[in-house]
């Protein structure tokens, strides 16, 4: 056992430079791990900065001055984040609570249909099975109703740190695209100043979360625009509110397109009920989903890191475990992150390979 921890260290361990990345990812995991809820929206700001350091990067590259770039790509985010905020915002949240107003009404409609699923099928569904779902979806909902009222005066203060998100996060992007230069010499200002394996992991996690930050922001828009262009063709109700859900469910692949494909199913369903309409709006976010997969993901990440749909799922449960929805949101950008440090890791053969 000595032996192999001993060939171990000295293949991961034997460079300086390694123990020092050791050290570092083990503060950065301490300070994220009892801090995460206050830094999560720091997180958010460094990758909508990323997002945004593409468009500035691709202006230079057309002639435009750097700082010019930068300010055009802040002007973009911040014109794409007020227009959100008093545009779209506003529709989704009236829609929402439409929805809540229409919820009694969809529940008596499923209650309807489950009472006549004994007589229609007789062989899958029995009387007592009906009778305990029905009692178990009554209880849900007066438990949920339950909850709403009681959490009505508490959920104040999350409104309120949502609002202050809403005006730090922005004012965050900004400073970083403004200062970003001033930060990364800050920073490497600590390290050695001979650093060949630290610089050449920092140049593979800026390109792989650069790439997943902008691949997945365009695939957001595209996917959330055309979800919302299909469902107000078809005069499907919450379209707005679908739509957005149908474009940030790609944040997290395999995992939200399985969830939101079921609000999508029962809106048609209680709109349409089972019809000629109900199959043309599922037909049509059904094509928008294969196009997502095998047309745009391709497209969008072809030289970003791929991971395993194991390793998603891992990485979902893990980081929403530790920090609940932000961690949801944030759990494929750190694993991305986790596997281009395990890719980049320095050790004693790559070492020997290079010289």
């Amino acid at each position: 056992m000595k032996d192999i921890l001993s060939k171990w260290y000295h293949r991961y361990l034997s460079e300086e430079e390694a123990v020092l990345l050791l050290i570092m990812l083990l503060a950065a995991f301490s300070v994220t791990l009892i801090f995460g809820d206050i830094l999560a929206p720091v997180f958010v700001a460094i990758i909508l900065a990323y997002l945004m350091q593409g468009v500035a990067n691709v202006l230079s590259h057309r002639g435009l001055p750097a700082e010019l770039g930068v300010a055009v790509s802040t002007l973009m985010f911040l014109g794409g984040f007020f227009a959100f905020m008093f545009g779209l915002a506003p529709l989704v949240w009236r829609q929402l609570r439409a929805l809540f107003s229409e919820a009694p009404a969809m529940i008596e409609a499923g209650r309807k249909v489950l009472v006549t699923l004994p007589e229609q099928y007789p062989v899958f569904f029995t009387q007592q099975q009906v009778n305990e779902l029905m009692g178990a979806i009554q209880a849900e909902m007066a438990s949920v109703g339950q909850l709403i009222v009681t959490k009505g005066l508490s959920s104040i203060p999350s409104v309120l740190a949502a609002m202050v998100y809403a005006i730090l996060i922005p004012l965050m992007v900004f400073f970083f695209l403004k200062d970003r230069d001033h930060l990364v010499n800050w920073f490497t200002g600590f390290l050695p100043g001979k650093r060949p394996f630290l610089d050449r992991i920092w140049g593979e996690l800026n390109l792989q979360l650069a790439n997943y930050a902008r691949g997945k922001g365009i695939e957001v828009l595209i996917v959330g625009s055309l979800s919302y262009v299909v469902f107000a063709l078809f005069s499907l109700n919450y379209a707005a509110l679908l739509a957005l859900l149908v474009g940030l469910s790609v944040i997290v692949p395999y995992i939200g397109a399985t969830l939101v494909t079921l609000p999508v199913v029962m809106v048609g369903y209680f709109q349409f009920g089972v019809g000629s309409e109900f199959y043309w709006v599922i037909g049509a976010y059904m094509v928008i989903q294969v196009l997502d997969g095998n047309v745009l993901v391709p497209l969008l990440f072809s030289e970003a890191v791929n991971l395993h749909p194991v390793a998603i799922v891992i990485a979902v449960l893990f980081f929403g475990g530790l920090w609940g929805l932000w961690g949801v949101f944030l759990a494929i950008p750190l694993a991305t992150l986790v596997n281009a440090i395990l890719s980049a890791w320095p050790s004693s053969q790559s070492v020997a390979d290079s010289s």
